[in-house]
């Protein structure tokens, strides 16, 4: 969806007295994402996961992200964080603990869902083990209080 629709129907919700809920890469530029803050109650926000290399190798930013990430939590907005485990690609427990880290330091109360992978279309790597999953979850239990399993 493009920003306008997500802005405009936004608007008209909280109008109506709804409340709203955005499910997001977090890649939408700084001036308009804190433009689109005072209309979202909460967000599940993709972190993909922490490193520069593997943001660049999906052609994203890993800072903005972060950036949006703070910004959401700042403003008063429920954030969620989902980060899609790919074997071999993003499953390993250094990156794990700095991204817990990372989060707790906005606030150890912040939800990180660990979703298992699944291949698709051209992305062929192996799906997520179940294990994988279970050994990132108790070093973000480390650090945060809400870890929970996707695609389980």
């Amino acid at each position: 969806m493009n920003y306008e629709y997500v802005r405009d129907s936004a608007r008209l919700l909280k109008e109506a007295g709804l409340r709203t809920v955005l499910v997001t890469n977090g890649e939408l530029a700084a001036t308009p994402f804190r433009q689109l803050l005072p209309l979202i109650d909460a967000m599940n926000i993709d972190l993909k996961g922490f490193t520069e290399d593997f943001y660049r190798w999906l052609a994203g930013d890993l800072a903005l992200v972060k950036e949006n990430i703070k910004a959401a939590f700042a403003a008063g907005c429920h954030v969620e964080v989902t980060t899609l485990v790919v074997t071999g690609c993003n499953d390993g427990e250094e990156d794990m603990e700095r991204e817990a880290r990372w989060l707790a330091g906005l606030s150890p109360e912040i939800p990180l869902h660990l979703s298992r992978y699944f291949p698709r279309y051209r992305l062929r790597q192996p799906s997520t083990p179940i294990d994988t999953l279970e050994r990132l979850r108790r070093i973000a239990q480390g650090h945060l209080r809400h870890v929970h399993l996707g695609n389980v």
